[in-house]
């Protein structure tokens, strides 16, 4: 086992059982009258006076106006009851914010959602259920984290999960309330990231690392795990063997399980998703395997299991969720958390490509049985996720047939889905002679396996001079990029780099807020080492590297291999 736990599973007060429950029911009704009016209950054949008949019409009228408007009182409080109940929380708390996914040249826009999971035990049925009392009421980690990206078109869709025990450089991040977290000076595993502000610092690690704009993200923790696990009513999973996740020393989730498949909810749903010790090699890497099988079982449970037709099984399902969740503000209203279900539903469990971000062990000291992003692999993967690639190899749904050029892809998307553009350079930008610019020379790389070019501040300096940009200054000080990216300060700035890119050439999405520059400046990156433009990128992969791991929606008969000394 190579992987090292910051927090171990705990012990399970039941091994192998079940919470009963844990969603709630349908929202009240309103009773109606009893009996009836004496007029109608007269004996014989004769006919009622005309007087008695509008009195009854007149009771009947009023009793059903009653009932509908008690009824719609009813559902208008439970609605506003919802809504009241839906826990939210900042979208991103980084500096460098790419704003919303971008629509395609149909009026497209595919929608990047970051899925968290919690380990918090900050309550006592969380404490209950996640065990490891010296960690209670301490900060939570961000055990589980995944990117679903959903195609423009809603053919397909992608998820990347990345290991919790995965090394990165932290943003930095500031909460709403003015606390800054600076940005780390070493690699810090990314479950920490949530301890730096909350989920939106996850977010911003994500944006940084990735360079994939997202839109949302949703949180959900121990108890939400298992609320949303009774409420669906069962998911199947398969185990190749007997597997007891339980250590000499009393480490692991407690899952106990007979070998094939099995329907689980509840705890044990919970104790799957948190297993590591007993599936495959005892690292988190089987673990993120287990999720994906849950997951794509869960999604083609919601399509077959007919009970969720029924209105009191889906209310059930819709409380547990919200109950269960924090998410973005821009996820505050049950109308949009509906609109989303939608858009997500239209994708058959044929295309879902679950993924886990290639990685390697990492080699530094002090870092063992950590893992860090492979190299090229890892980038390959986030640039299909960037650039709509299918991570299935199947492609896209033909434009044409899914949508009119210029449109929106779903006029029943919510509104905070629509992409944020960046200031237009021509529109709001200063003249080029008035823009003060210092270009450095980054062109060695983040690896440093290369020498810096010498003399290539100048030389892009030089360009933009003959642009019309006369306030360019080559920096002495240089800095180390694979790409070249321009960085500006204030918001006041923004346009004006934005010229700067349109001027060198560069894409929009090269040019970044920073506190760690003083104006505009340009990084001219490993990227661009000689001529006038940029090397553009060699063409993007059309499937999902093998070290991805990939997992397709339909396919039902993945079974968790057991690690040795974990069955029974």
């Amino acid at each position: 086992m190579r992987h090292s736990d910051v927090r171990e599973e705990g012990a399970s007060a039941q091994a192998d059982g079940e919470i009963p429950g844990g969603g709630a029911g349908a929202p009240g009704t309103v009773p109606g009258p009893r009996g009836g009016s004496r007029s109608a209950r007269r004996t014989g054949g004769a006919r009622p006076p005309r007087r008695g008949r509008r009195r009854v019409l007149r009771w009947v009228s009023s009793v059903l106006s009653l009932l509908i408007l008690g009824t719609a009182a009813a559902g208008y409080l439970y609605y506003r009851h919802l809504n009241g109940s839906i826990q939210t929380d900042a979208l991103n708390l980084g500096e460098n914010k790419l704003g919303g996914s971008k629509p395609n040249a149909f009026g497209q826009t595919p929608l990047n959602i970051l899925l968290i999971g919690s380990d918090a035990r900050n309550d006592a049925e969380n404490q209950a259920l996640g065990g490891a009392t010296d960690t209670f009421d301490g900060p939570p980690l961000a055990d589980v984290q995944m990117l679903l990206h959903l195609s423009a078109d809603r053919s397909n869709m992608s998820v990347v999960s990345m290991p919790r025990d995965t090394m990165l450089m932290m943003p930095k991040c500031t909460e709403p309330g003015g606390k800054v977290h600076p940005a780390s000076k070493g690699l810090v595993q990314t479950n920490e990231s949530i301890q730096r502000g909350g989920p939106g610092c996850t977010v911003a690690a994500w944006s940084e690392l990735t360079k994939i704009p997202i839109d949302h993200f949703m949180m959900i923790d121990f108890k939400g795990v298992v609320r949303m696990a009774d409420a669906i009513g069962g998911v199947p999973v398969c185990v190749e063997q007997n597997v007891h996740s339980r250590t000499r020393d009393g480490k692991g989730s407690g899952l106990k399980l007979p070998k094939g498949t099995s329907v689980i909810q509840g705890e044990t749903a919970l104790q799957w998703l948190r297993t590591r010790y007993g599936f495959e090699d005892g690292t988190d890497i089987g673990r993120t395997h287990a999720q994906h099988q849950y997951m794509n079982s869960m999604a083609r449970e919601f399509r077959k299991n007919a009970k969720l037709s029924n209105p009191v099984k889906l209310n059930s399902l819709a409380q547990a969720a919200i109950e269960a969740m924090v998410v973005d503000t821009g996820l505050n209203k049950i109308d949009k958390l509906f609109d989303l279900s939608m858009e997500l539903k239209k994708v058959p469990p044929g295309r879902i490509t679950m993924t886990t971000m290639p990685w390697i062990y990492s080699t530094k000291p002090g870092l063992d049985g950590r893992v860090e992003p492979k190299p090229g692999e890892a980038e390959d993967l986030f640039r299909m996720v960037r650039e709509d690639i299918a991570l299935d190899g199947q492609g896209s749904a033909s434009p044409a047939a899914s949508a009119t050029p210029g449109a929106p892809a779903s006029p029943s998307a919510p509104a905070q889905q629509q992409p944020t553009t960046a200031p237009t350079a021509a529109a709001t930008a200063a003249p080029p002679a008035k823009i003060a610019v210092t270009v450095r020379n980054s062109t060695g790389g983040k690896d440093g396996t290369e020498a810096k070019v010498k003399g290539r501040a100048s030389e892009v300096a030089a360009l933009l001079t003959g642009k019309g940009f006369t306030k360019v200054v080559a920096d002495t000080q240089t800095g180390a990029e694979d790409t070249s990216v321009i960085r500006y300060a204030t918001d006041a700035q923004a346009a004006d780099a934005a010229a700067v890119a349109t001027a060198l050439g560069l894409p929009a999405g090269s040019v970044q807020k920073s506190d760690q520059v003083a104006g505009i400046v340009v990084f001219v990156g490993k990227d661009w080492r000689t001529g006038g433009t940029p090397t553009p990128p060699p063409a993007a992969p059309t499937k999902a590297p093998d070290s991805a791991h990939a997992l397709n929606g339909d396919n039902d008969q993945a079974c968790m291999p057991i690690q040795p000394g974990f069955t029974w």
